[in-house]
C-alpha cells in the first residue's frame, strides 16, 4: 500500500497558512497544521477540520515538533506577520524566526522532506533599490521597532541556507511581499484589513504620511499558487513572490472607499518609524523559473476581501445594506 503524501504547515491557522492547508489538501496531501494560535485562529480552519486528511496540532514550534511519521513537505510559515503583532510580541517573533526555524529544519532534514521557508520582503528593509531583486542585500535598521521581524527572517534565511550547504537538506526560500484576502484579522494592523474595516464601519481611513508611499499587493490565491510551484520545483531560492503592480496608499484608500461605497473621510497620520517608502518585487525569477504570474486584478481581489469582511463581521451589516 502506498503511503500518503504528507505536508506539515507551521503557522497553518494563520492568514496565508490556512489557505495553503486548503490548497495542499486539494493537491492530495495529508496536511498537519501546527500552530500555537498566538496570532492564528481556529476559525480559519473550520472548513478543514472535518476532512479526515487534515490534522491540527496545538504546539509551539520553538520546541521539538511531536511528529514521528513520514513527511514529504515542511512549510515554515509560523510567525507574527503584521507590524502591530511583532511590536506586541517582539521576543516571540525573534524566537520563532530562530528556534522555530531550527526545529522545522530539523524535522525536514530527518524526514528527508522538502523544506520551504516563508521569508518576507521585509528583509529588504526600506529599500534603496527599486524594484527589489533577490540579489539585493537590503537596507535594514537592526535596532528599529521593525527589526525583530526583519532580523528574525534574515536569520531564518541564513539558517536555511546553512542547512542546505552543511547537510544537503532540500530547502527553498520564498520572499513574500504584501498579501491580502479572506482570513485576515479585523485588528490585524496591516493596511488592507485596516482600511476595509474603517470603511465598513464608517470611521475615517487612516493613511500614514502623505500617502505617496507605495505597496505591491498580491491576492492570497495567487501567492499560494506561487508557493506550491516553488515547492514542486528544485529551486533553492530565494524567490520573490508578489504582485509587481504598485499602488500608493492614498490611491488604495480611495479605491476601497469606492468599492465599499463608504462615506468615510481620509485622515492623514504620522508614518511609523522605518516604514518603507517603496515596496515592489522584481518577479523575473519566478516568471522564468517557476512559470508563475499573479492573475487577480487588485480591484477584483479587494472586492473579494470586502465581501468576506462583510459576511464575517456583524458591524458590517449596515454597510452591506447600503451597498445593496
Amino acid at each position: 500500500m502506498t503511503e500518503p503524501h504528507r505536508a506539515v504547515v507551521t503557522g497553518g491557522a494563520g492568514f496565508i497558512g490556512s489557505h495553503l492547508c486548503q490548497r495542499l489538501l486539494s493537491e492530495g496531501y495529508d496536511v498537519i497544521c501546527v500552530d500555537n494560535l498566538l496570532t492564528g485562529a481556529k476559525d480559519n480552519l473550520e472548513r478543514l477540520e472535518a476532512i479526515p486528511e487534515f490534522q491540527f496540532i496545538y504546539a509551539d514550534v520553538t520546541e521539538p515538533l511531536p511528529i514521528n511519521y513520514p513527511i514529504d513537505l515542511v512549510i515554515h510559515l509560523a510567525s507574527p506577520a503584521s507590524p502591530k503583532d511583532y511590536v506586541a510580541y517582539p521576543i516571540e517573533t525573534l524566537s520563532v524566526g530562530a528556534l522555530g526555524t531550527h526545529q522545522a529544519l530539523r524535522l525536514a532534514h530527518h524526514a528527508g522532506a522538502r523544506f520551504l521557508l516563508a521569508s518576507t520582503s521585509e528583509v529588504y528593509g526600506d529599500p534603496l533599490v527599486h524594484p527589489q531583486h533577490e540579489s539585493y542585500w537590503g537596507n535594514v535598521n537592526p535596532l528599529g521597532p521593525r527589526a525583530v521581524y526583519d532580523e528574525a527572517k534574515r536569520y531564518a534565511e541564513a539558517l536555511t541556507a546553512a542547512y542546505r550547504r552543511t547537510y544537503a537538506t532540500n530547502t527553498t526560500i520564498a520572499r513574500i511581499f504584501n498579501t491580502y484576502g479572506p482570513h485576515m484579522r479585523r485588528m490585524d494592523g496591516r493596511v488592507v484589513p485596516t482600511l476595509i474595516e474603517q470603511a465598513l464601519s464608517g470611521k475615517p481611513l487612516t493613511v500614514t504620511g502623505d500617502g505617496r508611499q507605495t505597496r505591491s499587493l498580491c491576492y492570497v490565491d495567487d501567492l499560494v499558487d506561487g508557493i506550491v510551484k516553488l515547492l514542486y520545483s528544485d529551486h533553492p531560492g530565494p524567490v520573490n513572490l508578489g504582485n509587481p503592480q504598485e499602488i500608493t496608499i492614498g490611491e488604495l484608500a480611495a479605491t476601497i472607499l469606492k468599492l465599499t461605497n463608504s462615506g468615510s473621510d481620509i485622515e492623514y497620520i504620522s508614518r511609523p518609524p522605518d516604514d518603507p517608502r517603496h515596496r515592489c518585487p522584481d518577479i523575473t525569477l519566478a516568471q522564468d523559473d517557476l512559470g508563475w504570474n499573479p492573475t487577480v486584478v487588485l480591484a477584483d481581489g479587494l472586492q473579494r476581501a470586502i465581501d468576506w469582511f462583510c459576511g464575517r463581521f456583524q458591524n458590517s451589516v449596515e454597510m452591506v445594506d447600503r451597498r445593496a
